[in-house]
């Protein structure tokens, strides 16, 4: 018979996926904060909330396995309820209602005052930029809009959050200064398609404008751009990059392949000689600027001559930062009507070939780094390093500076003057000056 935990009532939030959801988790305990809720993220607590992804075929799995993981838990009485939001059960709550009935409620991406009704507190319309961040005090995600309005064959986002909404800029500033009054100095600016952002607003794309206003908030050095696409992409963003100290010269644009045919079919609205055009642009404009991109291997149709143009462009490319994913058949996308006709093996092959070309690109372009001082800022001790990033890398994805800590002490969360006197294909090494 299952017995009902002891525990004092505590909500866990449990994250997966994309730094999205981890914001929205972060909104979600700064509502219960702010109800008097004891809320801890990733630690015990005898309610929890998953908060899932359902973007491709792996992460469908792992947030499938954690539900099943605190069922389990619940079943066994070390949890007393389960509740599951986020983009899986989104995309699939009929499904999941069906096949995992023992939780105790699923939510949709837009239902936080439903969720919140259910574990007892009140959505309060009046905390705007509240959150409970779980980043290193230093730096915070800042999720500009919401939703997605770009035609991509291959992506399921549209479905799990619906059509683009921008919000305020004045909101936005609002919610930087509060994150930079706890000591936030980094702001990573998260979006479906950032280059998309002011058009449902103010008519036009007004990205420029709004790095100009955050960029003014006292106390925030550092603003990144992530998930940047590249059609129409608004060029006075350079301009800001280029002549204001806080922009990072770092951007993140997946480019998701370069065949023609594939693009085409893949409804990117973009061709060969456009990307590559754009991202000469980019390295005109703003000599400096360390570009990451993502690339889709794989993809129904794809042929061997597809992905030798594939190749030999990220040879040509040197981007400084790619990662490399094998495409997942998705139900409800324009590409399911197509066969998935490239096997698996041959999907991770060309997966790794990219990936053994762009570690070695890594590895010369790393080298050069070498004697050079950059400014990094520190996130962390790890064993026996303390760990940093320079300003043309992003939390969790890519370069780290590191630091002997049995040698030196630098202080977590300061800005710090780095020598490089080593590096390896994805890290960096370095000596205070």
């Amino acid at each position: 018979m299952r017995t009902k935990s002891l525990k004092k009532h505590k909500i866990n939030v449990v994250t997966l996926g994309c730094s999205k959801n981890v914001y929205d988790s972060e909104v979600l305990m700064g509502q219960l904060r702010a109800n008097n809720k004891e809320v801890a993220h990733e630690e015990e607590g005898n309610v929890v909330v998953i908060n899932t992804c359902g973007f491709i075929a792996n992460a469908k799995e792992e947030s499938v396995n954690t539900i099943l993981e605190y069922v389990q838990k619940k079943e066994a009485g070390a949890v007393d309820k389960v509740f599951v939001t986020g983009c899986l059960s989104e995309r699939y709550k009929p499904d999941l209602e069906k096949e995992i009935p023992n939780v105790d409620q699923y939510f949709g991406t837009s239902e936080l005052p439903n969720l919140l009704k259910a574990l007892g507190a009140d959505y309060k319309h009046e905390l705007i930029g509240e959150r409970l961040t779980t980043t290193p005090k230093n730096y915070a995600y800042l999720k500009i809009a919401e939703g997605c309005d770009r035609p991509c064959s291959f992506c399921a986002i549209p479905l799990m959050r619906g059509k683009h909404r921008s919000t305020p800029i004045e909101d936005l500033m609002a919610e930087a200064e509060k994150l930079a009054a706890k000591g936030v100095k980094e702001l990573i600016l998260i979006a479906q398609d950032l280059t998309y952002y002011g058009l449902d607003l103010y008519k036009k794309r007004n990205l420029a404008e709004l790095l100009q206003a955050l960029a003014k908030v006292d106390g925030i050095e550092w603003i990144r751009l992530h998930y940047a696409f590249p059609t129409g992409f608004p060029m006075d963003v350079l301009e800001v990059m280029r002549n204001e100290p806080k922009i990072c010269n770092y951007i993140d644009i997946p480019l998701q392949h370069i065949s023609d045919a594939i693009l085409k079919s893949m409804r990117r609205g973009t061709t060969y000689a456009k990307t590559t055009q754009l991202l000469k642009d980019f390295r005109g404009a703003v000599p400096e600027m360390a570009i990451r991109t993502t690339l889709i291997v794989g993809y129904p149709g794809e042929t061997e001559e597809d992905f030798e143009t594939l190749k030999n462009w990220v040879k040509e490319m040197r981007f400084e930062r790619l990662g490399c994913f094998t495409y997942s058949h998705e139900e409800n996308t324009h590409a399911y009507n197509l066969e998935d006709d490239v096997p698996e093996e041959v999907k991770q092959e060309r997966a790794n070939i990219i990936m053994e070309i762009q570690s070695q690109i890594s590895w010369e372009l790393n080298q050069e780094k070498i004697g050079q001082t950059f400014r990094c800022i520190i996130d962390r001790k790890e064993g026996s390093h303390f760990v940093g990033r320079t300003e043309f890398d992003s939390p969790d994805v890519d370069n780290e500076v590191l630091i002997d800590a049995t040698k030196h002490y630098v202080k977590i969360g300061d800005f710090v003057n780095i020598e490089i006197t080593d590096a390896s294909d994805y890290d960096l090494f370095g000596e205070p000056t």
